[in-house]
């Protein structure tokens, strides 16, 4: 829970107010994008894993601000607003190491008004406020997160009556990139994964959090790593920088039967090795590939504030979250991925995205 948030509930407590009360004081939400939450057992971790869910809705609850804190903005959205009828394709979107699932509301939003429902797990151990450095390696254990929420879902088929499960797709940043491609059908060499950091980081930090934390991966038991973990409810997928990408092996990339969209940010000679996805992309037989000019890899996280890099300075934050390659903003360069990864995945679920006014 970030910091802002566990103040404004204390704040709440205090005054005697409970969340749904506070919900209740909120303006009336006039949109087409709904925002629920939900939780899924995960059986590898024995917890359950929460997620938001954001849907098509009619005008309807209330307005409430998802995801947004001191340094970055946060998305509006119906909580309680009425679904939109008919059933709607559903995706699956991972979030990267230490992110969640409030940083990426003005993806999912843009989405749920173009006519998916969209849903966001929060992964244990590399979640914002809940990682480490031992669990953000075991990697294994995302993708089965994933298929948790999808079986919770397909079990309760009376609480989701508004998903068509025939058409689910997934789409992921980082190490949430990974996260899709091995529901996808790829597959880690252990023996790779161990060596991740022999060479150094190479434009990313994930090494040096490593060191800084004393994990060193050849004393680790990285074998679960290279399961099969495909998902055959998963029929698409979009990846935007994904992580680990070295580690996979060339045969399991050859052998994803799905259309895939590989996404990385920025030109071509800047995109870190650990991330550079073109191979990747060649590899894969229905893969397509996109450079987003004027980005860097923290450019799919949400806008920040003013005051956000002055916060992370402070905070001692190492990576520049609120940075991006000069010559766009970022509320650019999300409107050219919103614009790419919609087509697409439109185009995978067979729709016309449906459009905020309804036409």
């Amino acid at each position: 829970m970030n910091t802002i948030f566990k103040i404004a509930t204390a704040a709440m407590v205090a005054g005697g107010l409970t969340w749904a009360a506070w919900t209740l004081t909120r303006p009336p939400y006039a949109g087409q994008v709904g925002i629920a939450y939900g939780d899924a057992l995960a059986p590898l971790r024995q917890q359950d894993i929460a997620f938001h869910i954001w849907y098509p809705a009619d005008p309807g609850g209330r307005e409430v601000m998802v995801g947004g804190n001191g340094v970055f903005h946060g998305t509006p959205a119906g909580r309680g607003a009425p679904h939109a009828q008919g059933r709607f394709p559903l995706i699956v979107l991972s979030h990267g190491a230490g992110g969640n699932a409030g940083q990426f509301g003005w993806i999912a939003s843009e989405l749920a008004g173009a006519g998916f429902v969209v849903v966001l797990p929060n992964h244990p151990g590399s979640t914002s406020g809940n990682a480490s450095a031992a669990e953000a390696l075991r990697i294994w254990e995302r993708p089965q997160d994933v298929t948790a929420v999808l079986d919770e879902i397909m079990r309760n088929p009376q609480d989701y009556a508004y998903i068509d499960p025939d058409r689910i797709g997934v789409l992921g940043f980082s190490a949430g990139g990974y996260t899709a491609l091995a529901l996808a059908g790829a597959r880690v060499d252990p023996a790779r994964l161990s060596a991740f950091c022999d060479d150094g980081g190479r434009g990313m930090s994930d090494c040096d959090f490593f060191a800084r934390f004393g994990v060193d991966l050849h004393s680790m038991d990285l074998s679960p790593a290279g399961q099969v973990l495909r998902d055959p409810r998963i029929s698409f997928a979009v990846v935007v920088d994904p992580g680990i990408v070295e580690t996979l092996t060339p045969q399991s990339l050859r052998a994803i039967d799905l259309p895939l969209l590989v996404v990385n940010l920025g030109d071509e000679d800047r995109v870190p090795a650990p991330v550079h996805a073109r191979a990747l992309s060649e590899a894969v037989p229905r893969a397509l590939y996109r450079l987003v000019p004027d980005a860097t890899h923290f450019s799919f996280l949400a806008e920040c504030k003013p005051n956000g890099p002055s916060i992370l300075e402070a905070e001692g934050e190492p990576d520049p979250l609120c940075a991006d390659a000069g010559g766009r903003s970022r509320a650019d360069i999300h409107a050219e991925l919103v614009t790419a990864i919609t087509a697409f995945v439109a185009a995978q679920a067979g729709i016309a995205p449906r459009h905020r006014d309804g036409v």
